[in-house]
């Protein structure tokens, strides 16, 4: 078998999951607000999401580990993902819909780190670039963005269960074509581990200054589509914006064999953050949505750019032996915790003082925190690590 034929099945999966996650991070919010809830409610759903992802993520990466495998932990969790799908997607009093979110995103939310996992451990076993993996994901979530936003735009929003439920069926079928990989380490947080990760100063910095950077990112995931409807967009704009915003984000992946080395992460990453806030200063000053559509393109060069450099340098940082625990670590911050503040905060504050005062805000504090890794990388903190951690940055 080639290494061409054998990530095709992964390839695939990736396509299809993040079609059907695309779905729920453009046009859940938008759902939402179909049944009646306002902006601070709709953050308190979005926030279970990350809440979950902390308790789902330590659980299902303990089964992996105790089973030695991801293929069927993820084939469990697809499973669950289509039939809470069905029932959550149908709710539409407040508390129904806060329970059956926490369950539905118990099984949704390990699938997209134990994937990444996967193709991460299938781009070693292959001598494949990781980012020529994970960039069809990306694909997957700008297709299904501009595509199902026409559908919806056409049959309604209160149908977004439908092509939900079909593109996880999609990911089902394709997932039960994987080949596993032996899973050698422990995916789970172990009290010792995370005493040890805790002393690592460096690190502990690291994370608690991408939480300016991420909340922000998380709060436009948030409620980019309620803000493109203020502005006066419909659905069809709100999946057209995701779409440019993720085809760029699939660029970015693509060619990053081509771009990522030439510089320390770390400079990426400042040069991200300062984008970040570029960015959230001129959706702050819109008027149209088609100014919020016609910058959608930096969203990869912000997340994307972001989200790789960050993830190498965390694995610069951490011990060979506790690498799966560091990037759940750090998968924790960026999604979980970052999050939750995202949502909650978005939520009240697109209520109280607008979208565009939201933006202002999130801008703000990417300015910051851009500010902050600047001086960090000018300190001993932010140097060049130990050569003997420095090997586990050219898997």
């Amino acid at each position: 078998m080639t290494n061409r034929e054998s990530v095709i099945p992964l390839k695939s999966m990736l396509f299809s999951f993040h079609a059907a996650n695309s779905i729920i991070v453009t046009f859940l919010p938008l759902y939402l607000q179909y049944v009646g809830l306002s902006g601070s409610e709709i953050g308190w759903v979005l926030a279970i999401g990350p809440l979950a992802s902390i308790v789902a993520q330590p659980f299902w990466g303990f089964m992996s580990d105790k089973y030695r495998t991801v293929k069927r932990i993820l084939t469990i969790c697809i499973f669950g993902l289509i039939i809470t799908s069905v029932i959550f997607l149908q709710m539409t009093t407040l508390a129904y819909i806060l329970v059956m979110a926490f369950v539905f995103f118990f099984f949704t939310s390990p699938i997209g780190a134990l994937s990444d996992s996967l193709a991460q451990r299938k781009s070693v076993q292959l001598g494949v670039n990781f980012g020529s993996i994970r960039t069809w994901g990306s694909i997957g979530f700008a297709f299904s963005a501009l595509a199902v936003g026409e559908v919806l735009d056409w049959i309604g929003v209160q149908y977004l269960m439908w092509p939900y439920v079909l593109f996880g069926l999609a990911t089902l079928l394709f997932c039960s074509r994987l080949t596993d990989v032996k899973v050698e380490s422990s995916s789970t947080v172990q009290l010792a581990d995370v005493k040890k990760l805790l002393k690592n100063v460096p690190l502990v910095i690291f994370l608690v200054l991408i939480m300016f950077l991420t909340i922000t990112h998380r709060a436009n995931d948030s409620f980019l589509g309620i803000y493109i409807k203020q502005l006066g967009g419909t659905e069809a704009i709100v999946g057209l914006s995701w779409f440019i915003g993720v085809a760029s984000e699939a660029a970015v992946f693509a060619f990053a064999g081509f771009w990522f080395r030439k510089f320390h992460p770390l400079i990426f990453i400042i040069i991200a953050g300062a984008l970040y806030s570029t960015r959230w200063f001129i959706y702050a000053t819109a008027m149209d949505p088609m100014i919020v559509i016609g910058f959608q393109f930096l969203h990869g060069l912000t997340f994307g750019v972001f989200y790789l450099a960050a993830f190498q340098y965390v694995s610069r940082l951490i011990p060979r032996n506790l690498q799966s625990t560091g990037h759940l670590l750090f998968v924790t911050v960026f999604f979980g915790v970052s999050g939750i503040l995202g949502s909650l905060i978005g939520g009240s504050l697109i209520d109280s003082v607008g979208g565009d005062t939201l933006y202002l805000i999130l801008g703000i504090s990417s300015l910051v925190g851009t500010i902050l890794f600047t001086i960090y990388h000018a300190l001993p903190y932010g140097k060049e690590v130990p050569v003997s951690q420095r090997k586990v940055a050219k898997r």
